[in-house]
């Protein structure tokens, strides 16, 4: 049985981490454990478990800044800040219905260890774009912090984005800094229904690139849309998300019909609705309750992601929808096999990568789960691994066989 090192805080995380290398035992890394299904499968000699290692630090709501140990909840942070009309805007995803644990159990190092962002990426950025500071143990047994409490911080090396998306296997994240914004006090999602997937495209292309400031948009369809009840549709559907100011979201409302027009009418929905609607979309909510299903993510171009949804669903029998106005691909493969050099050459044409995000211990084991490194990138990946872990001591082989 691994045995199970419980630290509370970064001083025991430096000696639990020092131990380790001298007795040269591998650490499997755990905030709280809710995405332990994510990348390959590991067999270490211990797990460091962080979830005693909780609390927000630093709240400093007039600055729009956070800071909160690794192991801290994140849905804690978000009821906390959620309580002064604030958010965290790169809208992190909860990958515990879709991985079929307990939703609302991820932690804060987490996140970041995984590089979470939901379906406001695409006018907000990513979770690594909201790091502004953060404390880490490395592979050394060293502690050590970069960045600080503003935005322009950094000189030289910008650590906390490295670190973030790293999947634990660079060094652990004790603390983290980073920047919250005002909540917009309405959101209205603009749903355009029955269009194939390269009117979507377009669609979403013209959404995009006027000035609606849309801050989510999704393409959803069949079967996935008739999982969606706010859609109020069985056929697929493009859903466009506008944010702000209720005079400010009327008048960008009225704009976007405008330039949905050429491709068909449309209906809005409001408050709760629209609210679950992108709860879904993020979490993938409709592939929750599947099994061990194969689950892929695939990130390409946002003009090709409709097209490529539908080749795949052709092909394969996979059930898909877009977010990021179509630059990422959920795929649901009809069974367990994850079909990966299928998956991996249909998105070649259309460029981009891939990422298994659900697939059995088996299917994990033995296909790429994140995708290939080309030689240049893999030799830098493992010069930076060597400069923060250099025995391999955290999460080793979670990102790449090896690594």
């Amino acid at each position: 049985m691994t045995d199970i090192l419980t630290v509370a805080d970064e001083a025991g995380l430096v000696e639990a981490v020092r131990s380790a290398l001298e007795a040269r035992k591998t650490l499997e890394v755990a905030g709280r454990g809710s995405k332990r299904g994510l990348g390959r499968p590991t067999q270490t000699d211990a797990t460091l478990d962080l979830s005693r290692m909780s609390g927000v630090t630093l709240y400093e709501p007039e600055e729009l800044i956070l800071s909160a140990r690794g192991g801290t909840p994140i849905a804690e942070i978000e009821a906390l800040i959620a309580a002064r009309g604030q958010m965290l805007a790169f809208e992190p995803m909860d990958y515990g219905p879709l991985l079929g644990t307990a939703p609302g159990h991820g932690s804060l190092g987490g996140v970041f260890a995984c590089n979470l962002a939901g379906p406001r990426r695409i006018s907000h950025g990513a979770a690594r774009d909201h790091a502004l500071g953060a404390r880490a143990v490395s592979g050394r047994a060293e502690a050590f912090k970069s960045g600080g409490r503003v935005v322009k911080n950094v000189t030289g090396y910008d650590l906390p984005r490295l670190l973030t998306g790293s999947f634990g296997t660079l060094a652990v994240l004790s603390e983290l800094t980073l920047k919250v914004l005002p909540r917009p006090p309405l959101a209205e999602t603009v749903i355009l229904p029955g269009v194939p997937p390269e009117a979507a495209a377009r669609a979403m292309s013209a959404a995009m690139g006027s000035s609606c400031e849309v801050s989510g948009a999704a393409y959803l369809p069949v079967p996935v849309s008739g999982r969606i009840p706010e859609l109020g549709t069985d056929g697929p559907a493009v859903a466009l998300r506008l944010e702000g100011f209720e005079p400010s979201v009327k008048a960008r409302r009225a704009m976007l019909i405008a330039v949905l027009q050429p491709f068909g009418g449309v209906e809005v929905a409001e408050g709760d609705a629209s609210a679950r609607l992108w709860a879904a979309v993020r979490d993938a909510l409709p592939f929750a309750g599947t099994g061990e299903r194969a689950v892929w993510r695939l990130s390409t171009a946002p003009a090709s992601g409709p097209l490529l949804a539908a080749e795949l669903a052709g092909d394969l029998g996979a059930d898909t929808f877009c977010d990021w106005a179509g630059g990422l691909v959920w795929l649901l493969l009809p069974g367990e096999a994850s079909h990966a050099d299928e998956v991996r050459t249909a998105l070649a044409r259309h460029g981009g990568h891939a990422t298994l995000v659900r697939g059995t211990a088996a299917e994990r084991a033995s296909v790429p789960v994140f995708q290939p490194l080309e030689a240049a990138h893999d030799a830098l990946t493992r010069r930076v691994k060597a400069s923060f872990d250099p025995v391999g001591l955290l999460n080793p082989g979670r990102m790449h066989a090896g690594m």
